[in-house]
């Protein structure tokens, strides 16, 4: 699976890009491998061709986060109507979901007009054969093209919506691509150099290939105190314990041989391996 998140405001640092992380997060914990996060702008060029060379990848999903609203700036339908070479036209069931929305919001606030505007009507307005998708938190309808090898689908940038979005159609969808795999894992503390750490994780890793096992240094270098987070997917859950425990095992042994310390969970809570 690859990410695309699109937007000016990610590129200039305005704000941090929580959508990728939390999509990322989800996706791996549903044993789906996200290979690949670009950031781009609402430029309509730049990023359709950043979307045709993704599909050339072809990733079994692409998801863009941005640019599905009723304001200038949101060119996301447009981009990928260029990027597919698609004519834009208004999709009657994205316009019957817009309408929806803007009829309740009038219902709410007692007057409030629901005319379909021109703003209004972008929003429906998708690349020829493509579908929109229900959004159960906001106005603007998700968008999902099926393509040859890849399902490319199109979320809104405010957090809520598109977690709201995944929640309810993605995640079914990725579920049932991954097979019934998880991501499973497991954290060790050590109290040792990281320059020292680091071939003791490579022959750990040699000796255990299906875990993949990355050092976080939690202290200053004079001071080495260094998260060891254990990962796997599988779909046998009693697999992945084998797999984590013996890859820890090797691990901390490795890690006191050379003089280290090793504790389980969180600093001294458990007390030391």
């Amino acid at each position: 699976m690859e990410i695309l998140s699109i937007g000016n405001e990610l590129l200039i640092g305005r704000i941090a890009n929580t959508n990728a992380q939390l999509l990322c997060k989800k996706a791996t914990l549903l044993g789906i491998t996200v290979k690949r996060i670009t950031v781009l702008p609402d430029n309509v060029n730049e990023t359709a061709e950043a979307i045709r060379e993704t599909l050339k990848r072809k990733p079994q999903f692409v998801l863009t986060t941005g640019g599905l609203g009723p304001t200038f700036d949101d060119k996301t339908l447009e981009t990928v109507a260029k990027a597919l070479g698609r004519k834009l036209m208004v999709n009657k069931d994205a316009l019957r979901m817009v309408k929806e929305k803007y009829q309740a919001y009038a219902t709410r606030a007692g007057g409030q007009t629901d005319e379909l505007t021109e703003a209004r009507v972008k929003m429906a307005t998708f690349p020829e054969g493509t579908l929109p998708i229900h959004n159960p938190v906001g106005t603007a309808p998700g968008m999902r093209a099926d393509l040859k090898s890849t399902v490319l689908i199109a979320l809104p940038g405010v957090p809520a919506e598109m977690d709201g979005i995944f929640e309810e159609t993605i995640l079914p969808l990725l579920k049932k691509a991954s097979g019934g795999a998880v991501f499973y894992e497991e954290s060790l503390y050590a109290d040792i150099m990281e320059s020292t750490l680091a071939p003791l994780i490579d022959a750990a890793m040699r000796n255990n290939p299906e875990v993949y096992v990355k050092s976080h240094p939690q202290a200053e270098e004079n001071q080495p105190h260094i998260e060891l987070h254990l990962s796997t997917t599988t779909s046998n859950a009693a697999e992945a314990r084998k797999r984590l425990h013996k890859t820890a095992t090797q691990l901390a042994g490795l890690i006191k041989k050379n003089n280290g310390k090793v504790y389980t969970r969180e600093y001294g809570t458990q007390g030391e391996v």
